[in-house]
């Protein structure tokens, strides 16, 4: 399986992401983790207009690149393992007090070794992920 490689469009990507993390942290004193952000959107009243409006922008922004790239969201991979994948992605946010955007962008960031030994865990997982669906089950083949 070919894989796209897209420099300039991954630099353009962090880029905006670290400043978003960085404009939510200057402006209002808040880390940019998502699983701490739309779970506490969800369960709690207090603080939830700029949670909200984050989380609009952050897919409002995805639908305007969408858009104007042509681009599409991964539409062939089967809907059964996107759903298994977004469980398991929930379940380790909870498992691990935080998901990627908060250790590893914000985390790593204030040299954090907590996150930095989530960021180990999440990557050796998304390493061994790969390999069993591209060798073992052939999915990505």
């Amino acid at each position: 399986m070919e894989t796209a490689f897209t420099p300039a469009t991954a630099l353009i990507g962090g880029a905006l992401i670290g400043l978003a993390a960085t404009c939510l942290y200057a402006g209002i004193g808040r880390i940019a983790g998502m699983s701490g952000i739309v779970n506490t959107a969800l369960e709690q009243r207090e603080g939830r207009g700029w949670r909200a409006a984050f989380i609009a922008g952050l897919m409002l922004a995805a639908g305007v690149w969408l858009s104007l790239s042509g681009a599409s969201p991964r539409g062939s991979f089967p809907l059964p393992w996107l759903i298994a994948a977004g469980l398991l992605v929930g379940f380790g946010t909870r498992l691990g007090n935080g998901c990627t955007s908060g250790h590893g962008i914000c985390g790593l960031a204030r040299l954090s070794m907590r996150s930095l030994l989530a960021v180990l865990a999440f990557m050796a997982s998304g390493i061994a992920t790969v390999y069993v669906l591209r060798h073992v089950l052939a999915v990505l083949a």
